[in-house]
């Protein structure tokens, strides 16, 4: 078994574009685990919202909760992505996720903090440690593929890179 780290921001058009690329392709690589690494693109304090630090959160509060991660990234993607939500505010969370997972488990667990180190050490792993400047970006066996700004990856690109 292989694993790739997939860094990611819900806020992202591009990672939401790479996201259904990879969802496409990776039947064909039964042999790839996916490591998903939910990262802000920009970060606090940089002043360029939105930020998504709550939103990351939540991917780890949804494993948590058993929740159906498809179910749950399409979600996410299209309350940030596409209709811009502001995903910073607890109850807009609960509301984009109320079919998918116990709100108030997911609420109170999300209040807790439990999970913002997490995404502090995904964002550590990412801009500081794995040379990621745009997302998405993909990490396996020392190779990497990172998005160009204002483009994205092609499907093309992800193909040659899955094939190894």
């Amino acid at each position: 078994m292989v694993t790739m780290q997939v860094f990611f921001d819900y806020e992202c058009p591009y990672c939401k574009k790479g996201y259904e690329y990879l969802l496409e392709q990776i039947g064909e690589h039964p042999e790839i685990e996916i490591e998903w690494r939910p990262i802000e693109s920009h970060p606090l304090p940089e002043d360029h919202p939105p930020h998504t630090q709550l939103a990351c959160q939540s991917y780890y509060i949804a494993k948590e909760l058993s929740a159906d991660m498809p179910k749950f990234h399409a979600a996410m993607y299209q309350a940030i992505a596409i209709k811009r939500q502001n995903v910073e505010k607890p109850e807009i969370l609960c509301n984009i996720l109320k079919d998918i997972v116990d709100t108030g488990k997911f609420r109170a667990i999300l209040e807790s903090g439990k999970y913002a180190a997490q995404v502090d050490e995904n964002n550590d792993l990412a801009y500081e440690k794995s040379g990621v400047w745009f997302v998405p970006a993909f990490r396996m066996n020392g190779k990497k593929l990172d998005a160009k700004g204002g483009i994205g990856i092609s499907p093309q690109e992800l193909r040659e890179f899955l094939k190894g």
